[in-house]
């Protein structure tokens, strides 16, 4: 699997975000890094704490990782738990946030994919 194979696979846009960053290894690397960063976790725990402040938080985070990453799908998903949650519409964030987690768990299990078959 090469880079492009995996953001294809995930939903992403692999030449919006090499236009954007210009090379593939800073791609990768942030691609890496995503897996790193806890802004999905925060948001679950915040929704099943009922802190729909610091969930909004947490899933406008992300949107912006997954916009700047051009991880599309995620993107999308995220953008409108976000919008649920600036609009006060608890029930809708929550109708929304299994598409969201898999969403989530599809970018996270491919890039694993991507890193392993490279031997990382």
């Amino acid at each position: 699997m090469n880079l492009k194979d995996c953001y294809m696979s995930c939903g992403g846009n692999f030449d919006s975000v090499l236009e954007r960053l210009r090379r593939e290894q800073t791609v990768q690397k942030f691609v890496y890094k995503f897996l790193d960063d806890k802004s999905f976790e925060l948001f679950e725990t915040s929704m099943e704490k009922k802190d729909y402040k610091e969930a909004l938080r947490a899933v406008h985070t992300l949107k912006g990782i997954c916009q700047n990453l051009s991880f599309d799908r995620l993107y999308a998903s995220s953008s409108l738990v976000t919008n649920a949650l600036k609009e006060d519409n608890y029930e809708k964030a929550i109708e929304l946030t299994p598409q969201l987690s898999d969403d989530y768990k599809q970018v996270v299990n491919t890039v694993r994919e991507y890193k392993e078959s490279r031997g990382e």
